[in-house]
């Protein structure tokens, strides 16, 4: 998932990662069993610590290249490198823009840079029926246009991250001429980057030639749309709480985490499915996977910043809509009252307080179970898949995240 902006920076770093990757020694395996059964999770746990970055590396390997960089062919073109330099002029200004970018190049287990990697894994863990040999990449196992769908995936993504990094311009909010500047120039480049990557996403579907993807990704995009629309929301559009009194705090959870990845995650793996030749029955347990694995994955996020052991600076901000924040409004209304002082931005509210608070009720524990029960509905589906060594990379991915 790699951002338009980073282009310049992206086109350095993957260049030094490639070198990095080839040369390094190869990991040792990260567990030989079958990850499909309840009983490997465990077998997992106790015989070696999971790691999440080594998880993803030994999935990396299996379908023969580091996916994070997916993106690269397009970064690297003359339209990303003039956007680039254009970046480099909002160094030092407090543009949105700038925080995505540094998020989006982070490698860390803040940041899933490994959802083209989910799509080929799942792709090789499933094989192909009837296929063109001339179709097939021998190399990593997977069609060359599971590959391109693994592509629009992470750029269909990114694109949507750096839309959001747009500043509602209004009149009176901000005093002085120059940060206006910097501001509407930021926007200029978050909104031309990120229509860039989606009309790159449309050129490779309609490389694809398959009306079926087409129109799946699409409505893909669709969600991510509407995600920007639930609920309430302060004058940046950053997401805001409904009052815990009229609604149910699993359900809006669900609802926002599903249309602002989980489905896009599961169309993709549905997609992929369907370009091997797979029925539209097994397809749709592809679906499963990918939306259970994306709301599993939000669950770990929205975890980080209540953690004991987190790194997250105490008072800096955290989405108010994360999954222990809401749990915590079910069990305790009165938090609702803190938050109103967002209702006109988010900045506004006494992010220390609520963290404390949140971190000594039940939110943290009800959003572990959350995490716990769809990482099981994953891993679930994955029994139905034949054994091999993407299966067992994909269950390895799962229980790494667990332990994040």
């Amino acid at each position: 998932m790699l951002s338009s902006k980073v282009s310049g920076f992206v086109a350095m770093r993957g260049a030094l990662v490639a070198r990095t990757l080839t040369a390094r020694p190869a990991c040792q395996a990260l567990l030989h069993t079958d990850g499909g059964q309840r009983g490997a999770v465990t077998q997992h746990a106790h015989n070696t610590k999971p790691d999440w970055n080594k998880a993803v590396s030994e999935a990396e390997k299996i379908v023969g290249y580091p996916t994070s960089f997916l993106s690269l062919r397009w970064l690297l073109s003359d339209e990303i490198a003039n956007v680039a330099l254009h970046l480099r002029k909002l160094v030092g200004s407090n543009h949105p823009l700038l925080k995505t970018a540094k998020g989006l190049l982070y490698n860390g287990k803040n940041n899933m840079q490994a959802w083209g990697l989910i799509v080929l894994l799942l792709s090789k863990a499933a094989g192909h029926l009837n296929v063109n040999e001339m179709e097939e990449d021998k190399a990593a196992g997977v069609l060359y246009s599971q590959r391109a769908l693994a592509e629009v995936t992470e750029m269909i993504r990114t694109s949507h991250l750096v839309h959001k990094g747009l500043v509602n311009i209004h009149p009176g909010l901000f005093q002085e001429g120059a940060v206006l500047n910097d501001m509407t120039f930021g926007n200029k480049i978050a909104l031309l980057s990120g229509d860039y990557l989606l009309s790159n996403c449309c050129v490779e579907l309609a490389a694809l030639r398959n009306q079926e993807i087409t129109e799946l990704m699409s409505s893909a995009v669709r969600d991510l749309t509407e995600s920007e629309f639930v609920g309430q929301r302060d004058q940046q559009n950053n997401p805001l709480p409904t009052n815990p009194l009229e609604g149910s705090p699993v359900e809006e959870w669900t609802l926002r985490s599903e249309l602002s990845g989980g489905r896009l995650l599961g169309k993709s793996c549905e997609g992929t499915l369907r370009l091997a030749g797979h029925s539209k029955e097994f397809s749709k347990e592809g679906y499963k996977f990918g939306k259970h694995l994306a709301l599993a994955w939000q669950a770990c996020l929205d975890m980080e910043p209540f953690m004991p052991s987190s790194q997250h600076t105490s008072g800096v901000g955290f989405s108010l809509v994360s999954a222990p924040v809401l749990f915590h409004l079910e069990y305790d209304s009165s938090l609702y009252k803190l938050i109103q002082a967002g209702a006109e931005n988010v900045n506004d509210v006494d992010y220390a307080e609520i963290q404390s608070i949140v971190s000594k009720g039940p939110g943290l524990a009800m959003t572990k179970r959350l995490r716990q029960e769809h990482s099981q509905k994953a891993m679930e589906v994955l029994a139905a898949f034949e054994q091999n060594d993407a299966r067992t990379a994909l269950s390895n991915i799962i229980v790494a995240m667990g332990e994040l």
